[in-house]
């Protein structure tokens, strides 16, 4: 007898990401924020002058600073009971073999290195607060292109690129959390993609938060030099705890003259989680940016990816989907701001909202007095499952000429009782022709996200149907 098919709308299914390991640091700060953690941080990462000075200014934002208002609630994220900084039991290791069983094993779970081998030029693994691995082909570091992890980019031979680079997209005064992440940022990603050269395999990093009631702030600065192109896949998970977690990372992309640049993020965080993260992109003259981004998890999610078109013909893309359930409050979008003619940008989102889980899609499109003959294009589409959840659009457009082409087209709606009864007329039960709808609406996103590189997210959108994503 064959096993019935499913043709219920569930939750994303977590059990891949909802593991343990046990929690054995080498080192951890207590809880809370002060001048005195801040200064532990640094001295346990070794950090240059200018670090620890630059962590203790951010530190005097973030206490200056308030929390957003107009976002979803997290009065119940208290700074005094996260632990900022948990460095694991095992220094980098450039070797797979060599990672410690324990940290190896939870990854191997995850697929990343089963996917390093089969599709990836590099990987970086990060594990709490510090990166556990990082390795790059030859024939990619052959061309010289640079993926390390920050920590070494620091103190190392790009040193100088990194001071002139770091935080300069993302000050810390540019809000409250992205004050916070200048103050304890560890871990994350270098990378550094020369003149004309185009990497034709992706890299990837993985961020893994294991330790209960802990921050998550790891550094991702990504230089593509002129011409040059590049594919960046991010991927986060953790746990499900009973405390409350955090993460607050930075994001810096810097995409030079003619380069292009694809960053691709799966974050499929567990549901205690407040993920307030900070992505920010820098376009040059006929430059592009592409992002592809899914979120499927936290708690609270505060996320906008944001490019800065600075150069004539600069443009930007970016494709996202959001899948909301029981508890979650995930508020996303995007910001574009065109400070060139002739620029472009095209926003694409889906969301998916089921068992009282509410998205929002928040965006902000800004085109200069000086943006002349640029286009913008922003679509929004956000289904709901059930009379409980819940859906709003709230979209801002700032167009300081008259000659520039903007449109906006948002759609919120349930299942069309139309579309299911056209379909049983054809001989498809009720079930089924409400998980085809489903699947077909999140389809033209779900194609876009890196199913190929990404191991992981076969198991992310999980609406248990006939057929997935």
């Amino acid at each position: 007898m064959s096993k019935p098919l499913k043709t219920q709308i569930a939750d994303v299914d977590r059990s891949l990401y909802d593991f343990k390991d046990a929690v054995h640091p080498s080192y951890e700060t207590d809880a809370g924020l002060t001048p005195e953690i801040v200064e532990q941080i640094s001295r346990e990462k070794g950090d240059p002058d200018w670090m620890r000075d630059f962590r203790l200014k951010s530190l005097e934002a973030y206490n200056r600073l308030s929390v957003p208002e107009w976002g979803p609630p997290i009065d119940d994220l208290n700074m005094r009971d996260i632990i900022t900084y948990v460095r694991p039991d095992t220094p980098m290791r450039g070797k797979w073999s060599e990672v410690p069983d324990d940290i190896k094993n939870t990854f191997e779970r995850l697929g990343i290195p089963k996917a390093e081998r089969k599709s990836l030029a590099g990987v970086g693994a990060q594990y709490d607060s510090e990166v556990v691995y990082h390795n790059v082909r030859a024939e990619v570091a052959a061309q010289g292109v640079v993926y390390t992890d920050m920590e070494s980019a620091l103190k190392g031979e790009y040193a100088d690129m990194v001071r002139e680079h770091f935080m300069k997209l993302v000050p810390p005064s540019d809000h409250k959390f992205a004050a916070l992440h200048g103050a304890v940022w560890s871990g994350g990603s270098f990378v550094y993609v020369p003149k004309g050269v185009s990497v034709e395999i992706p890299l990837q990093s993985y961020f893994r938060l294991n330790a209960p009631g802990a921050g998550q702030f790891e550094h991702t600065l990504i230089i593509v030099d002129k011409g040059a192109y590049l594919h960046f896949i991010e991927g986060c998970s953790a746990p499900k705890y009973n405390v409350a977690n955090l993460h607050a990372g930075c994001v810096e992309l810097f995409v030079e003259e003619g380069a292009r640049l694809r960053y691709s993020t799966i974050e499929n965080w567990s549901k205690n989680m407040y993920n307030l993260n900070t992505k920010r992109a820098l376009v040059k003259k006929g430059g592009a940016i592409e992002w592809v981004s899914g979120s499927f998890g936290s708690h609270t999610s505060y996320l906008y990816p944001m490019s800065i078109l600075q150069g004539e013909g600069a443009r930007m893309e970016y494709t996202g989907i959001t899948f909301a359930g029981k508890g979650q409050q995930l508020d996303t979008g995007a910001k574009v701001v065109h400070a060139a003619p002739h620029t472009s940008s095209h926003i694409v989102t889906k969301s998916i909202s089921k068992d009282g889980g509410e998205c929002t899609y928040r965006s902000a499109v800004t085109i200069g007095k000086d943006a002349v003959g640029s286009k913008s294009a922003v679509s929004c589409d956000s289904l709901m499952l059930d009379s409980i959840s819940r859906s709003d659009t709230i979209p801002a457009m700032d167009i300081q000429n008259d000659e520039s082409d903007v449109g906006h087209e948002a759609k919120i709606g349930r299942i069309s009782d139309e579309a299911v009864f056209y379909l049983m007329s054809r001989g498809i039960s009720e079930e089924d022709a409400r998980a085809m709808i489903v699947s077909g609406f999140a389809e033209p996103i779900a194609k876009e996200l890196p199913l190929e590189y990404a191991v992981e997210m076969n198991n992310l959108i999980k609406l248990e149907m006939d057929g997935n994503i």
